[in-house]
């Protein structure tokens, strides 16, 4: 059996550029919409509308703690890349919205396409050893310390978050909202094979 040779920094590189663009994009037409999602962006999405504070600045700060998770779980190459890629998403966040503007969208339609984007783009993240949000690495750590499914601890997180946005906004944008986090982990579910995929 022969194993794939490892990505090249040059394809790290465009890897991770396409990631934190496709995702900042998709940022962007998700709050143009008034949505919500999962995981550490829906936690700095949820605190940037409560707060009026920029999503940008709120996911920078969010993500802080998880780094020092990451070196002890995923090592430093992992944590030096999911760093940079925070980063350059949250500035893009910033700069995009006067450059790139959305006018009428249909909620639903902008959901799967937000939930499309954001998939493809946390593909070519994990794909060339990066992440864009500390909760699945919490999950990680919890399992190997706990037995507790990974899995399970973003599933019940990402239960409390939407929970936690019917107190800011409607039962109609939550439902909604839902249906892009479901297309994000089934474009993820269908497409992450370690078996499959180099990652690293």
């Amino acid at each position: 059996m022969t194993h794939p040779a490892r990505h090249t920094m040059i394809e790290d590189a465009q890897g991770l550029t396409y990631g934190t663009i496709m995702a900042a994009v998709a940022i962007v037409l998700l709050t143009h919409l008034g949505l919500v999602t999962g995981q550490t962006a829906g936690l700095a999405v949820l605190i940037s509308y409560a707060t009026g504070w920029s999503f940008g600045a709120v996911f920078f700060v969010v993500n802080i703690p998880f780094y020092y998770l990451g070196y002890r779980r995923m090592g430093l190459a992992f944590t030096v890349k999911t760093f940079l890629s925070v980063a350059a998403l949250s500035s893009l966040t910033l700069w995009l919205p006067a450059h790139l503007q959305f006018g009428a969208v249909n909620p639903w339609l902008g959901a799967v396409i937000f939930g499309l984007m954001s998939g493809s783009a946390l593909l070519a993240l994990f794909r060339h050893g990066a992440s864009l949000g500390g909760i699945g690495i919490l999950g990680l750590i919890l399992q190997d310390r706990f037995g507790w499914r990974a899995g399970w601890v973003q599933l019940a997180f990402d239960a409390v978050l939407f929970a936690a946005a019917l107190t800011i906004l409607d039962a109609r944008a939550v439902a909604v909202s839902f249906v892009g986090a479901v297309v994000i982990n089934l474009v993820i579910a269908i497409n992450h094979r370690r078996d499959r995929y180099i990652t690293t």
